[in-house]
């Protein structure tokens, strides 16, 4: 690219060159052979009225007198009636330049002058016009080589950037180069670049989210299915059945949600759901989890509450925050409904050391944890509880106490709290 710009600037300059130099020539050599003739004529003039005025005067009209009037590097012949013809100068040879006057008595000038000082004159001029013509052949090819170097390095290097977005490298440069064109497509490479590098980032949250999400159900049917596997009766069979079933319900629950999530975190289907129907099925799954752990799970609180929400996704929250007291927590979980204005709470607390003070303000940030963890479970959760318009908060940290925010429904009658169980 750039020996084609190159070629093609210096084309362009010497046509320009080319044409505009040949007129000038032209026009040059017209104007020295013009200026050269009207000088002879001029002083042919000159000598006819020199002439006249002596001729005029009775005064003697000599070779020396006439000398005086005429350039050294011209000749000049004078003739007048009655009287030998007056000769001043060398005559040239060659081609020359001649200027002829008569006068009123009959007297005849003639000025004769080489052409070859109008060669020379010619010659300078165009000496001249080609050192200038050779000046504008070297400014431009250095204009085209900059001219080149400005274009083709900034398209050498957007074609980089162009090979790195489909190597798998969406970091934007952010360079500009100050032609706007070029500009305009670093612009639309970065915005590429951007817009690849948010949904990379998306298809491995959604990766991570995923497999968060879908351990939990898929241990709690793994355990049903080992149930149904080691027991003969039926009724146990289709207890376990009818609770694995559940499970796998929850399983396609987890995966829409999270599939609405990655395509638009906001999207929500929210209806009014009671709460302790959540409560307690989240209870019932998860304490054989704690049994195990020689744990205990018990809820308490106000009964009766319906809330704003989607059920699936309240659930999830609810799961995050006693999977996290299950791993990092210690003694009893407890969950407590409550209200507060016109919203449903549901706190979750357990007898652990609770949340580092160094990690309280970050406890929802991703990839933060206390121990050993992915630190996704509680980011999940914060997202899911905004994406049905409520919140989750770190109330305490030490014990530490979660709180889900609801928007709640009131209802007529509603129960008193429920005792601890």
């Amino acid at each position: 690219m750039r020996r084609r710009l190159i070629n093609s600037t210096l084309a362009v300059v010497l046509v320009v060159i080319a044409v505009f130099g040949v007129s000038l020539v032209i026009v040059e050599t017209r104007t020295i052979s013009n200026s050269a003739q009207e000088s002879v004529d001029s002083e042919a003039l000159r000598l006819i009225s020199v002439i006249e005025s002596r001729l005029l005067g009775a005064e003697r009209i000599n070779p020396g007198v006439l000398a005086e009037q005429v350039d050294d590097d011209r000749y000049a012949l004078v003739k007048m009636d009655g009287r030998a013809p007056i000769e001043v100068g060398e005559r040239p040879s060659g081609s020359v330049i001649t200027a002829t006057e008569t006068g009123e008595h009959g007297e005849k000038v003639t000025i004769e002058e080489s052409r070859s000082a109008v060669t020379r004159e010619v010659g300078r001029t165009l000496m001249i016009i080609g050192a200038v013509a050779l000046l504008a052949i070297v400014s431009a090819v250095l204009l085209a080589v900059r001219q080149a170097n400005r274009l083709a390095s900034p398209l050498t290097d957007l074609a980089e950037t162009a090979e790195r977005l489909g190597s798998g490298d969406p970091r934007p440069r952010h360079r500009r180069y100050g032609v706007p064109e070029l500009d305009r497509v670093a612009d639309v490479l970065d915005a590429s670049a951007e817009r690849i590098a948010r949904m990379l980032t998306a298809e491995r949250r959604l990766a991570a989210d995923a497999s968060h999400q879908l351990r939990t159900p898929l241990t709690a049917l793994s355990m049903r299915i080992e149930e149904i596997s080691l027991t003969d009766d039926p009724e146990t069979v289709k207890e376990e059945a009818h609770i694995a079933l559940t499970q796998v319900e929850r399983l396609t629950d987890v995966v829409e949600r999270l599939l609405t999530n990655a395509r638009d975190p906001r999207t929500g289907s929210a209806v009014v759901f009671d709460l302790d129907e959540v409560v307690k099925q989240q209870i019932e799954e998860w304490r054989p989890a704690y049994r195990n752990e020689g744990r205990a799970i018990v809820c308490s609180g106000k009964q009766g509450l319906s809330a704003v929400g989607t059920p699936g996704a309240v659930a999830q929250v609810l799961a995050a925050l006693i999977e996290n007291s299950l791993m990092h927590g210690g003694g009893t979980v407890a969950l407590r409904t409550r209200v507060t204005g016109n919203q449903a709470v549901i706190e979750v607390t357990d007898e652990g050391h609770g949340v580092p003070a160094d990690l309280g303000a970050r406890i929802f940030e991703r990839t933060i944890s206390g121990r050993n963890s992915t630190g996704i479970g509680l980011a999940v959760a914060r997202d899911l509880a905004e994406a049905d318009g409520g919140r989750l908060e770190l109330l305490q940290q030490q014990p530490p106490v979660f709180a889900l925010f609801l928007s709640r429904m009131a209802q007529p009658r509603e129960e008193p709290e429920r005792p601890v169980r």
